[in-house]
């Protein structure tokens, strides 16, 4: 019974919010007519409710450019690589497809491209996007992490190079990239080898990479992995972030379709640590109360005034899965969010 009570929360919680968050039509038998329908009060311009973008859009990568802010996800719709734009970060309009083309490693079928990290290495020039797709060469088929380039932040990205540009076949595959610069300019790709697709440990890595992210420099470093009960057999999803000289690095764990998945965070002095888990508990979980289910695939973003806020999508059921929006204070050097079902503040 311990194991089907999460996914019963899940539903009710499902259900809930439907109610509370659409108009609901009540037929009413009676002889004297009555309202047949409520309505959402329409908010005011200065709050926003979740999810800010209600599309499936899992494992959202945010980039601002200019006044404007890009977003890319997982596959969906028979999009292999999710782009949206904002000016706010709460509204958000849909472009369609950034990487229209796949590399001629990877396998052609829909469903294989995850977990896009977009950057542009030269103040606008060019963007740069890793993103992870199947490799068809491999027997049997390994996730593989791919790099492409574009002019424009909307794509279309053309994938560069004629192998996957981080590959670990020998440890499961390689997914979830990240991309990380730090106060000196150096430039870092983060990854996670897939191990648990094939019984393995999983482990999040880094390696440093040339000026234009393109070249893989010296050997990848293990940083963390799965050693904490909630964390299950697996972390992933790295998002690595620099606050008052310390490295902050922000993962998700466990089941990615049960409400067992949540956002942790480790520290360390040091780009190339050792990190530290300072709590044995989750930083963003299931929270039925808040309105917060299977929060992960998480990235970070300032806002105009220099604010930084977290991007991550919650769990709807089946394969849907939104993109949402909480502001990531920090006091004393630690990060908090304060998750809450009410509208919330907008940047």
């Amino acid at each position: 019974m311990k194991h089907i009570t999460p996914y019963i929360l899940v539903l009710l919680f499902i259900l809930f919010t439907a109610s509370i968050n659409q108009p609901v039509l009540q037929q009413v038998a009676t002889t004297t007519p009555r309202p047949t329908a409520t309505t959402v009060p329409t908010l005011s311009a200065d709050l926003f409710r979740n999810p800010v973008l209600d599309r499936d859009f899992p494992d959202p990568d945010v980039l601002q450019v200019g006044d404007t802010y890009y977003a890319y996800s997982t596959n969906s719709d028979d999009i292999n690589i999710q782009v949206a734009r904002s000016t706010d970060l709460v509204h958000w309009e849909f472009l369609g497809e950034a990487l229209p083309a796949l590399p001629d490693w990877a396998v052609q079928d829909f469903g294989w491209v995850w977990a896009p990290d977009v950057s542009t290495p030269d103040d606008g020039e060019t963007y740069l996007m890793y993103f992870t797709a199947r490799f068809a060469i491999e027997e049997g088929g390994s996730q593989c992490i791919g790099a492409a380039t574009s002019d424009s932040p909307m794509g279309p990205f053309v994938a560069a190079g004629d192998e996957p540009f981080i590959c670990q076949v020998n440890l499961g595959g390689s997914i979830d990239p990240s991309s990380f610069v730090d106060d000196d300019g150096t430039r870092y790709v983060l990854w996670k080898n897939d191990g648990n697709c094939c019984g393995g440990q999983t482990w999040i890595y880094i390696q440093q990479t040339s000026s234009d992210g393109l070249t893989l420099e010296g050997e990848p470093t293990r940083l963390m992995t799965a050693d904490e009960v909630w964390e299950g057999i697996l972390v992933e999803a790295p998002t690595l972030w620099r606050h008052d000289d310390q490295y902050f690095l922000f993962y998700s764990a466990n089941d990615y379709l049960s409400p067992n998945y949540a956002i942790g965070y480790a520290v360390a002095d040091d780009v190339l640590g050792p990190y530290i888990k300072p709590e044995p508990i989750p930083f963003l979980e299931t929270s039925i109360r808040d309105g917060i289910v299977s929060p992960g695939g998480q990235d970070i973003v300032l806002d105009a005034e220099g604010e930084s806020w977290m991007i991550y999508h919650t769990w709807s059921g089946g394969s849907y899965r939104p993109m949402n929006l909480i502001a990531l204070q920090w006091t004393d050097g630690i990060p908090m969010v304060t998750p809450s079902r009410e509208p919330q503040a907008v940047p």
